[in-house]
């Protein structure tokens, strides 16, 4: 019984050593993805050189910021950088911690519709916000099927979504609710 508890435990360790170093390795490469190859891509919070990459490597044209607007020194830098390269910059303030509403999907689904692409959408980390408006562009302008769009959701981008103990729950829970408004079987 004692060495079924030690090899258990050494389990439990070697997996919070391997989720501690994926989450790790997704900060450092600024958690960014392609979601549509030349359409949506996803990051974590760009620095000026991280969208002047982006501009000269995946053309993107539209940046879609999920923190809205401030004061702060990283916001500035971000709307300088759009304006030297050219690019549109989107406002669209989507706390990881609170719902959707059915007036936010339709207008996310609007920008994400009408905005010049290649987007660049980011939120702080690159992966409750951004994992969500991922989802819903899949879903809903790429035409994917729900679960492959749902996998924007995912521990893969840093998203622990857990019922009670994290408050970016509720970009999971904005999920289920928009899969009954999408019409999708969820």
């Amino acid at each position: 019984m004692i060495k079924l508890l030690k090899t258990s435990i050494w389990i439990a360790g070697i997996s919070m050593v391997l989720l501690g170093s994926h989450l790790s390795a997704i900060q450092l490469t600024d958690n960014f993805d392609e979601v549509v190859p030349g359409q949506l891509y996803r990051s974590a919070q760009p620095s000026q050189a991280d969208i002047d990459n982006y501009v000269k490597h995946y053309g993107i044209r539209t940046i879609i910021n999920l923190r809205g607007r401030s004061d702060a020194l990283w916001y500035k830098d971000e709307i300088g950088a759009s304006q030297h390269a050219g690019i549109s910059h989107i406002d669209f303030a989507l706390p990881p911690s609170k719902e959707v509403t059915p007036a936010q999907a339709n207008r996310l689904v609007a920008i994400l519709r009408d905005s010049p692409k290649p987007i660049l959408v980011h939120c702080e980390t690159g992966a409750d916000p951004t994992g969500l408006v991922s989802a819903i562009y899949l879903q809903q302008i790429a035409g994917v099927d729900e679960k492959r769009a749902e996998g924007q959701l995912s521990i893969l981008y840093g998203h622990l979504g857990i019922p009670y103990l994290s408050s970016t729950y509720a970009m999971d829970e904005s999920w289920e609710q928009l899969e009954k408004r999408f019409g999708l079987k969820s």
